[in-house]
């Protein structure tokens, strides 16, 4: 007994030409494919249903292979600062948020970028005292490696003048060595430590809104980053299991584990591999450095912008090592976070010195890399976990840090997959938005989507439409050993669909940004639907 999805153009990215009329699908599982009145034939015994695509374009189900799904429905209960056009707006919403409710102990907000701004502000402490004279505040930047808070929250933490810098972290001060409120990487974690501890109900409905909005974006599973940031392990999982199998939210979920999460999950008796149809374990994550942003990045000259400073190491070489063997012990790989070409060399030394015994590591983010650093990727059992959507909003900015000889040989997506490296594609929501149209749109393109006569940054590393497509399906599908299950239309594969209003392949670039989504269908069960207008 079957479903049988006609009445659409199904692609197969079995190449990219390849097309099929309809899907017949047993069990959740691709059983038979090809034209629809042939399979109405073929199967008119066992077909109990029949379901309508509505003349879309269907392609494998969309998965974003990096983000932090917890972090993007926090995103969206809390102030999103991303969307402010300048420092005044900035100002205005962070003091309005201050005086709009009294039971909140915290002003907290999301998202500030000051190349959003014409003035490139950064508030400091005093000015953020202005703001909200009597509360504790915090504000991330867009990155999340940075934050900036005000005196009262400085206070809370106990950082004073004579507060070092943490290992992989900065606490920015002024002439006279006073803090001025503006912390970068785990100097942020001094303040976490002091914010009021979030409860399960809060990461419920955080984690409910990111997986509706998700599944409104085509997006049919995601690699996620939540496991340190949410009363640990057991709980976050607990959260997750609730609203996926209690609620039936059908999301594909393939969970990255924070490296100081790693003993509460063996504790909790659990490891990598399946937990159930839509919840898996990948790797183990470690961040090796921080963001090209706040200049924590790390790499191997200085900053173009800043001659003194080279960024951080979050590890120190012996300590990054270690880690990467207590994944090997746990029988993991591991997914590790570089931004740096220093921070590569790091990474390769230890996967070089500690091979993984099961899976397939993977290098997120990789925006500089040296070519040597290049090659010595290739025999390794890896994946590169790009973020197209990072050339729209690190350039121009990006070139201050590196200079013009380094940037050759970064965000060189193009590059990579010439020299036959594996990669997938994320947003790395909610540093990004998620829809994955928009991460391709600027694969394609290399500009922001409101400069339509910009040649692109880097046009040479501009991808084909078919490979940005597949980062974000058989790509996605091969960071997490699925390859041969996920990211295509192919038999014996699951049936997760993306269905859109567009035919990627070709329709104009531009209307990437205006495709709707009209379903999104997860193990054979249509997820979201776009209502009829």
């Amino acid at each position: 007994m079957g479903t049988l999805w006609q009445n659409g153009t199904f692609f197969t990215l079995g190449d990219q030409n390849e097309t099929v009329e309809a899907v017949y699908v047993v069990d959740g599982r691709i059983a038979a494919m090809g034209a629809k009145e042939q399979l109405l034939e073929q199967f008119k015994e066992s077909i109990t249903e029949i379901k309508d695509v509505a003349g879309g374009y269907v392609y494998p189900g969309f998965v974003d292979s990096h983000l932090h799904m917890i972090g993007h429905g926090e995103k969206l209960l809390r102030l999103d600062l991303s969307q402010a056009t300048s420092s005044l707006e900035m100002e205005q919403w962070l003091t309005k948020k201050a005086q709009a409710n009294e039971d909140e102990k915290w002003v907290i907000a999301e998202g500030w970028n000051e190349y959003n701004f014409p003035d490139e502000k950064i508030f400091t402490r005093y000015e953020l005292d202005k703001m909200s004279p009597h509360k504790p505040l915090y504000a991330s930047r867009v990155c999340r490696h940075a934050a900036l808070v005000n005196s009262e929250a400085l206070m809370l933490a106990g950082i004073t003048k004579e507060t070092p810098n943490p290992q992989g972290g900065v606490i920015e001060r002024d002439e006279q060595g006073e803090p001025t409120g503006y912390l970068m990487d785990t100097a942020v974690d001094l303040i976490k430590e002091v914010m009021p501890p979030v409860d399960r109900k809060y990461v419920y409905q955080a984690l409910k809104l990111s997986v509706q909005d998700l599944l409104a974006h085509g997006i049919t599973g995601g690699h996620t980053e939540d496991m340190n940031y949410y009363n640990g392990f057991s709980e976050t999982l607990d959260v997750f299991q609730s609203l996926i199998h209690k609620e039936g939210f059908r999301f594909r979920t393939n969970f990255l584990i924070h490296h100081e999460q790693m003993d509460a999950m063996k504790k909790s008796g659990y490891g990598s591999g399946k937990l159930t149809d839509y919840l898996e374990i990948g790797s183990m994550k470690i961040f090796a450095d921080g963001a090209l942003g706040g200049r924590t990045a790390r790499l191997s000259e200085p900053y173009s912008d800043d001659p003194e400073n080279y960024g951080v190491f979050m590890h120190s070489e012996d300590a990054f090592k270690e880690l990467v063997q207590k994944a090997r012990d746990y029988q993991m790989p591991v997914a590790v976070h570089v931004i740096g070409d220093a921070a590569l060399e790091q990474a390769l030394d230890a996967l070089e010195e500690c091979p993984p015994v099961e899976g397939r590591d993977r290098l997120i983010h990789l925006q500089v890399a040296r070519p040597e650093l290049i090659e010595r990727i290739k025999p390794l059992k890896v994946i590169l976990d790009l973020q197209p959507r990072f050339v729209v909003t690190d350039f121009p900015w990006v070139e201050d840090r590196l200079g013009s000889e380094r940037l050759a040989s970064s965000f060189a997506w193009k590059t990579l997959l010439d020299e036959g490296l594996h990669c997938a594609g994320g947003s790395d929501a909610p540093i990004e938005p998620p829809g994955p149209l928009l991460g391709m749109h600027a694969a394609l393109t290399r500009r922001h989507p409101d400069d339509k006569v910009h040649e692109g940054y880097l046009p040479e590393q501009k991808l084909s439409r078919y490979e940005a497509v597949q980062l974000f399906t058989s790509g996605s599908a091969y960071a997490t050993g699925m390859e041969e299950r996920r990211g295509k239309i192919a038999l014996g594969f699951d049936a997760d669909f993306t269905v859109l209003s567009h035919n990627l392949f070709t329709c104009d670039i531009e209307e990437y940004l205006t495709a709707d989504v009209l379903m999104t269908i997860v193990d054979n069960t249509v997820m979201y639907e776009k209502e009829a207008r």
